[in-house]
């Protein structure tokens, strides 16, 4: 008979390990997605398998996600364009308009899925690592 009382061990990511993993926030355990993230549809759970946090805060929580992937495309845009610049010398405009436009493209996975973790994470007060929550629940409160 397995003995009830004893810790059950368990890797405990960082949280830059957790944020890009995609994991929740206050366990950093459970997943934020349910599917890989160059599916042709990301789900997100409404709640963390593992330690039931609530991810959208109050109705319309994640709209805010779009400032934060607004951010992240004019970083990754200045940086394409720069590389551009870099690696052709190009001062044709339809060289820079075709990447661009194909990295938007290419990167909008990456920035629907890290701006919802950039908002989980840093962007949402109160909302904190837990390593209670973290721990393994006894097999008789699952």
């Amino acid at each position: 008979m397995a003995d009830t009382n004893s810790e059950t061990t368990y890797t405990l990511l960082t949280e830059k390990q957790a944020a890009i993993k995609a994991k929740c926030p206050r366990c950093r355990r459970g997943d934020l997605f349910k599917n890989k993230m160059y599916s042709f549809k990301q789900t997100m759970y409404d709640r963390c398998p593992h330690c039931n946090l609530k991810f959208e805060r109050e109705p319309g929580y994640f709209y805010v996600s779009m400032f934060v992937s607004y951010a992240l495309n004019v970083a990754e845009m200045v940086a394409v364009c720069v590389a551009i610049y870099v690696l052709t010398g190009s001062e044709n405009p339809m060289t820079y308009i075709v990447v661009f436009l194909m990295a938007t493209i290419i990167l909008s996975p990456f920035n629907f899925r890290y701006s919802r973790v950039i908002l989980l994470y840093w962007l949402t007060p109160g909302l904190k690592f837990s390593a209670e929550k973290a721990k393994d629940l006894p097999l008789d409160a699952q």
